[in-house]
């Protein structure tokens, strides 16, 4: 059966600086600090990788983030997989549970998570279902 979990978070991106000698310099990575609030009662860090274009509106992105916390009163931890791209201010964005990443009350968590943003506020709406 597929459950719906709502609420809000709060996320805070800090630059991190380029390795010497690793990666490309064009490529922005970013670690990531959230707090959800809601249905997802839950912390998260992860990172993230971001590339930019001449093009104005165009980018993309991936990141990897661990969230442990409370959902619908269940406790564990599980990873969400993200891959977005803006093109030309048109955002497609994907979210996803890290398949057999659940532990403790959320072992077996599978689903995808989508992301609103209103007047500032940020807003989930997270999709799933556990055996």
């Amino acid at each position: 059966m597929t459950t719906h979990a709502r609420g809000t978070f709060e996320v805070r991106m800090t630059p991190q600086p380029a390795q010497d000698g690793v990666g490309d310099p064009g490529i922005g990575r970013m670690a990531l600090d959230k707090q959800f609030q809601g249905d997802l009662e839950a912390t998260s860090k992860g990172q993230m990788l971001a590339a930019g274009t001449d093009v104005s509106g165009s980018a993309g992105y991936v990141a990897l983030e661990r969230v442990s916390g409370t959902l619908h009163g269940r406790s564990g931890t599980f990873a969400l997989q993200h891959s977005g791209t803006m093109t030309r201010g048109m955002p497609q964005l994907s979210i996803a549970v890290v398949p057999d990443s659940g532990s403790g009350e959320l072992l077996g968590l599978a689903g995808t998570l989508a992301i609103t943003i209103t007047d500032g506020q940020h807003f989930y709406d997270f999709e799933y279902t556990l055996p």
